[in-house]
């Protein structure tokens, strides 16, 4: 089968890969796809749909799989949560990792999770859903040189005390949210049978 995955972030596809082994499908092909997939949803798994739909419209005859991710702050509401990528005006991740630590200054509960949800859209029409999470907390300074986003704040849960932007890509995969999310996706019926 081969897979087109919808995005732009150049850091996804070493992500996927790390995760999900060449020799499961024939191809993973990153898709230039002129102007933005709507992103308009309150929900991570909504506005994966929505970008999974939206690049199946312009991809036809392969599965299109799609990702929507952040990071999710109780001692926040929740936030950034949907506007992760976009938490600061500048919309960088150096801006917004600057914009939480300001967020978080003087809170003692740092616990957060950061949260995937991956929609695939078959060739056949039907779609496979599924979402992936790890818990863990915000440091109070950024650490690591690996990863991208919020990663060198991010410190979950069985990382030992180290940032995921500390571990190597085989270790994140392990046990970050994208990495669960794949295994349940992996691990799914539909997808088996297509």
């Amino acid at each position: 089968m081969r897979i087109v995955l919808a995005t732009r972030n150049p850091n996804k596809p070493r992500e996927f890969r790390a995760s999900w082994p060449e020799a499961d499908f024939v191809g993973l092909d990153v898709v230039g796809i002129e102007g933005d997939a709507p992103e308009e949803e309150p929900t991570f798994a909504g506005n994966a749909r929505s970008k999974a739909l939206w690049t199946a419209a312009r991809a036809p005859g392969v599965a299109v799989l799609a990702d929507d991710s952040g990071l999710e702050v109780g001692a926040l509401g929740g936030a950034p949560g949907v506007r992760s990528r976009r938490f600061a005006p500048e919309a960088t991740d150096t801006a917004n990792n600057a914009l939480l630590l300001r967020r978080l200054q003087g809170i003692e509960d740092r616990q957060a999770a950061f949260v995937c949800a991956l929609c695939l859209a078959l060739p056949n029409g039907r779609i496979i859903e599924v979402e992936g999470r790890v818990d863990g907390q915000i440091g109070t300074t950024a650490r690591g040189k690996d990863g991208f986003g919020y990663d060198p704040l991010f410190l979950p849960v069985g990382g030992h005390g180290r940032s995921m932007a500390e571990m190597s890509l085989a270790e994140k995969a392990a046990l970050s949210h994208r990495g669960r999310a794949i295994e349940r996706l992996r691990a799914h019926q539909d997808l088996r049978t297509s």
